[in-house]
């Protein structure tokens, strides 16, 4: 790479149709005491990120990074130790100053807002959850996740309940009065998460929550975070560097590298897809199975039903559109018939029949 533009692919912000949550357009984060001097000579003089070194002694943490997320999107950041995954996410709450570039929190120009009114906005729009559960020792757990109501002011009673009610949320009704030096760490992750619901923020910020925690706890929580999540309608930017979590979390994932996002697409794409060299190798041990779904390799259900004018397909077992290859083929062993696929309201919107399968495994398996 030449220079350090952002090669985004794939589902980009333009094919968001939502108005964004978030938006961040052309965002840099140069690091040093020469930062305003080397980000002017990035742009005039379009630098590679060794060469800002080299002159100024900088690092480029973030490059020219433009991203879109939707209301109520789940979008992963996936990328290795010191891509920028967490440099990037604390630009969205201004926890970070970006060295050049326009970040919009629900169409609001962040960067023009106070000391005062960025308090507000992480304490009531944007919550934040860290890998290191960033808990207080000396609180109880319902003190801990009663903290964002407490700098809201909110009254004793106020804080008891909310704090009682993210608890349960989190399956850990009945913890309140421990500390948490008492609690596993899946727990604390847990308390962690019960804070950013107690405050009631529309947009939730996860810098790795999960990577700390063995695999079976790991995966138990991403079950309880999906659920929450979707259910509650919180917009979410996820930090991770484990693709397999990536795959299972995201509506979209963003991969990246030495600052620079190298393409932003669908799991289902970033496997299928891969746009870049540097995403190939990232997915290549990835089985299709997990990722290709009813919705990819279905026939529409009005083609199927002119091949087939007889066919009942009330009769027909039904399956999700976003249901994985590897679960249809194992509905497929115990039934000869074709599966109807149907979208989010249950309406029937195309078949795979045993064919359709077979192209998909053939398409689909291991690389």
């Amino acid at each position: 790479m030449d220079t350090m533009s952002t090669n985004v692919s794939g589902s980009g912000q333009g094919d968001v149709a939502a108005p964004a949550a978030i938006v961040m357009n052309n965002v840099w984060k140069v690091f040093g005491p020469r930062a305003p001097e080397a980000m002017a000579s990035i742009l005039r003089d379009r630098l590679d990120k060794e060469e800002v070194t080299r002159r100024f002694g900088c690092v480029v943490g973030v490059a020219d990074v433009s991203i879109s997320v939707a209301p109520g999107e789940i979008f992963c950041v996936m990328g290795l130790s010191g891509s920028g995954k967490s440099t990037l996410i604390r630009h969205i709450n201004r926890l970070l100053e970006p060295s050049a570039g326009e970040i919009l929190v629900d169409g609001e120009n962040i960067m023009t807002k106070t000391a005062a009114e960025l308090r507000t906005l992480r304490s009531r729009k944007v919550s934040m959850v860290f890998q290191s559960f960033g808990l207080l020792p000396h609180r109880t757990v319902r003190d801990n996740v009663a903290l964002p109501l407490e700098i809201q002011a909110a009254s004793k009673q106020q804080r008891f309940d909310v704090a009682e009610a993210a608890l349960a949320k989190v399956n850990l009704s009945g913890w309140g009065d421990r500390y948490c030096h008492e609690l596993s760490g899946g727990m604390q992750q847990r308390v962690g998460l019960a804070r950013a619901l107690a405050a009631d923020s529309a947009i939730l910020l996860m810098d790795e929550p999960f990577s700390a925690l063995d695999p079976l706890i790991r995966r138990q929580l991403q079950d309880e975070f999906l659920t929450l999540s979707r259910s509650m309608g919180k917009t979410v930017v996820f930090i991770t560097h484990d693709l397999d979590e990536a795959i299972r979390i995201g509506d979209r994932i963003a991969i990246m590298k030495d600052g620079v996002i190298i393409q932003i697409d669908t799991p289902e794409d970033i496997v299928t897809a891969p746009r870049h060299d540097y995403v190939a190798k990232f997915v290549a041990d990835i089985s299709r199975l997990k990722v290709i779904t009813a919705g990819r390799i279905m026939e529409p259900v009005g083609s199927f039903a002119a091949r087939h004018p007889q066919a009942d397909l009330t009769s027909l077992r039904q399956v999700g559109s976003q249901q994985p290859l590897g679960e249809l083929v194992e509905l497929a062993a115990q039934d000869e018939a074709p599966l109807a696929v149907t979208d989010g309201g249950g309406t029937v919107v195309g078949i795979v029949d045993r064919q359709l399968l077979l192209e998909g495994l053939r398409k689909g398996g291991q690389s």
